[in-house]
């Protein structure tokens, strides 16, 4: 070739779309603390206050703080589990809800400082992160914006006080991972023994933006804000775990009523999907508690997820570009009970035979074009177990195809697909065959690839041959391609024969023909009642007997209506004569729609039950149920 000409090819080369140089980025990007929480994938939160003393869900902040006195406190055993389920970080609850502080706080008295735990002279948080550290986990914290205890709570004292405490958790804690909020904030609390309902403008009470978050990013730069807008991580909208099937890292915070987005006013409507091309990398977290709720209650002891359970939670968390928080729940004696450590070291245990053997580890490939003949760019960057390699097409090359050859057949269910998240999540989708000897057969697709792809396959395929096809609307990249076969879980836990009245021997009364979907022992029928004429329910028994608890399953399809956030129950012999045997209220039911157990404080002799809904989440006056059960002693 004579040399002008290959002068005009060379000139040429940029718009016929070939580059030796990397890939423009694409939309949002990654910080570095971001970067970090991808490669994390898991960690565990932990919630033990004065709550779990009250067998309570959510503490009002009228606990004592001489109730507070673990007799046998042990970090140790948690963190240490923890590492055993193959977490990689550890959030120590500070202060939930109730406003108890597990740090000596100066700024009230309401915290271990009071309590008779180590005379007054324990500091939780720093043998929480001492215990991390000595295990090799990442320590992040939980600061509950809301305070039912605090009586300045909804004045700018409070807000004042409430970043004071930040900045103590933000400064003599070490190197933090997360900073972690919720959106829980305003209604009933104790409130210095107000015992009334408190609400705050929660797009300005606390302002995030201007004085709350820049205390961290000060103090803590390297940790990942969450709340349920961000700055850094989302909530993924449900306490399941579950990521949607398509779950971008991007999303555009939606308005609520027009209002600023700000913790506990979002739209959640995009949570768990995010937005392709969103304004922000804002990736979701899918939090998730070990038992049904966030604190311990000795009658869940046989509710604790099982390995396979996880490992699902895993695959829908993790495995569809977000993050897995595990919570996990001490019982008052201050470590975890047996089932909890049994199903944790279980899941580890299956998550490290499951990925410790990547089948396609040295697998060949072919593609149909790499970015600039460049090997820089090449195939054997997909499986070098390297997150930022990765294999390239030149700009024009949008669809590009790669034939995969295993070297031999291997047996596999679970195919991991990630792509370099440093140039943003560029592949809209991806779609994966297998070669059976005669054509291509397809085997699975996904969108919203990001750090981290998982894809189930209904049951395990052999193949040899596999090829990818993937589409973009840029230069398409790709950093791993792993075949996995999932391994069987090992779990055996102490279950509790937990005596039901048999639903036969129960009545509901009520003219209703649907009625009988509140008794049917089938957690997908509702039974919606109107609240209209008479303001209770009542179940009839077959006959006078000893009466324990009640639980009430609320419904299961993901819908608000007819849920009580709070109730009175009543029990009687004859019909006539009723005692008031529990009132309270059934916390974060919004979020977390499990089973809801009422414990009598004794068993007593029942012929009827009379439940009482106080207020429903959705304000009308429905009432829905998905099941009710009656215990007995």
């Amino acid at each position: 070739m004579k040399r002008s000409s290959l002068f005009s090819l060379l000139l040429l080369t940029p718009f016929l779309g070939f580059s030796q140089s990397e890939p423009a980025p694409y939309g949002a990007l990654p910080s570095a603390r971001q970067l970090q929480w991808h490669e994390m994938e898991m960690y565990t939160l932990i919630h033990f206050t004065p709550t779990t003393f009250q067998d309570k869900e959510w503490g009002f902040g009228d606990a004592d703080p001489k109730l507070f006195n673990p007799s046998h406190f042990d970090a140790r055993q948690i963190a240490e589990a923890s590492v055993a389920g193959g977490f990689k970080g550890l959030i120590s609850v500070a202060k939930h809800h109730d406003g108890f502080c597990l740090w000596p706080t100066s700024t009230t008295n309401y915290s271990v400082a009071s309590s008779p735990w180590k005379q007054g002279k324990g500091d939780m948080v720093k043998e929480f992160m001492q215990a991390s550290h000595d295990q090799g986990l990442k320590f992040g914290l939980y600061l509950s914006a809301w305070d039912r205890n605090d009586v300045r709570y909804g004045s700018k004292a409070y807000a004042d006080a409430y970043r004071t405490q930040l900045r103590e958790l933000m400064s003599n804690y070490g190197d933090l991972f997360t900073s972690w909020h919720d959106g829980a904030n305003g209604g009933d609390g104790y409130y210095g023994g107000k015992n009334e309902k408190r609400t705050i403008d929660r797009t300005s009470y606390y302002e995030w933006d201007e004085k709350t978050w820049p205390i961290v990013r000060e103090l803590q730069p390297m940790a990942m804000i969450f709340s349920d807008v961000g700055p850094d991580m989302r909530w993924v909208g449900n306490e399941k775990g579950f990521a949607p099937e398509t779950s971008w890292a991007t999303i555009t915070p939606r308005t609520l009523d027009g209002q600023k987005p700000v913790p506990g006013q979002v739209d959640n409507a995009n949570l768990g999907t995010g937005d392709r091309n969103g304004k922000f990398w804002i990736p979701a977290e899918c939090d998730v508690p070990l038992r049904p709720g966030w604190f311990y209650h000795e009658r869940e002891n046989d509710k604790v997820k099982t390995p396979d359970q996880l490992f699902e939670i895993y695959l829908k968390s993790v495995g569809r570009g977000g993050g897995m928080n595990l919570g996990l729940a001490p019982m008052p004696e201050g470590y975890l009970h047996d089932n909890d450590i049994l199903s944790l070291k279980a899941f580890g245990q299956k998550l490290k035979q499951t990925f410790s053997v990547n089948l396609a580890a040295q697998a060949t490939a072919k593609a149909s074009n790499v970015r600039g003949n460049n090997q820089r760019f090449g195939t054997a960057n997909l499986f070098d177990a390297d997150r930022y390699s990765y294999y390239a097409a030149d700009d024009l090359e949008l669809q590009p195809e790669l034939e995969i050859d295993l070297g031999s057949s291997q047996t596999f269910d679970l195919i991991r697909i990630r792509e370099n998240i440093k140039l943003g999540q560029r592949l809209d989708s991806v779609a994966v065959y297998r070669w059976d000897g005669q054509g291509w057969q397809s085997l699975a697709k996904a969108s919203s690839i990001g750090a981290n792809r998982i894809l189930k396959l209904a049951e395990p395929v052999t193949a040899q041959r596999l090829k990818v096809k993937l589409f973009a609307p840029v230069a398409p990249t790709l950093s791993e391609f792993a075949l996995f076969k999932e391994a069987d879980a090992v779990f055996a836990s102490q279950t509790i024969d937990r005596k039901r009245v048999a639903k036969k021997e129960l009545t509901l009364i009520s003219a209703d023909k649907q009625a009988h979907f509140a008794l049917d022992d089938n957690l997908q029928t509702i039974w919606q009642s109107s609240l209209s004429r008479s303001k209770y329910i009542e179940l009839r028994l077959a006959k006078t007997q000893l009466i324990s608890g009640l639980q009430y399953v609320p419904r299961q399809d993901g819908k608000l209506q007819g849920i009580p956030t709070k109730f009175k129950l009543y029990t009687s012999v004859d019909g006539k004569q009723w005692e008031l045997m529990a009132s309270g209220e059934f916390s974060n039911i919004k979020a977390n729609a499990t089973v809801q157990t009422i414990a009598f404080p004794k068993a007593i002799e029942a012929h009827y039950i009379r439940f009482e809904p106080l207020e429903i989440l959705s304000g009308d006056k429905q009432f829905s149920v998905a099941e009710f059960d009656l215990l007995m002693d």
